[in-house]
């Protein structure tokens, strides 16, 4: 069973930048295929990034230009690297890891907040 865990969040101006990290606390990470998803007051959670364990990588068209995500499978860990924010990236962002037959696990999600 996975656990995992965000860090990173954070406040920032718009045109500032953040790195989100996900830390997974099992032994089967580098076989999930991981995502960022994120979810503002009112808003339905949507799909930000996603990267495959073969590391494929697709964005929403929002994000596509100013976020990368990127994994290491040796730290267990997938990150978000977000530049040149924007107030509508204000959310709570989620990791999510989808491990097939091992089924698939939700962080608690982190905090974005850019403001103008």
């Amino acid at each position: 069973q996975e656990h995992l865990t965000e860090f990173g969040g954070g406040s920032v101006i718009t045109g500032g930048s953040l790195r989100l990290s996900c830390v997974a606390s099992g032994s089967i990470f580098r076989l999930a295929d991981m995502s960022w998803y994120r979810q503002a007051p009112g808003k339905q959670r949507e799909l930000v990034a996603g990267i495959t364990r073969g590391e494929n990588t697709n964005y929403a068209d929002s994000v596509k230009g100013r976020f990368t995500i990127s994994r290491d499978n040796a730290k267990n860990t997938a990150y978000l690297q977000m530049n040149n924010l924007k107030p509508d990236d204000t959310a709570n962002y989620y990791c999510h890891a989808d491990i097939g037959d091992w089924g698939d696990y939700w962080g608690q999600g982190t905090q974005v907040t850019v403001s103008s």
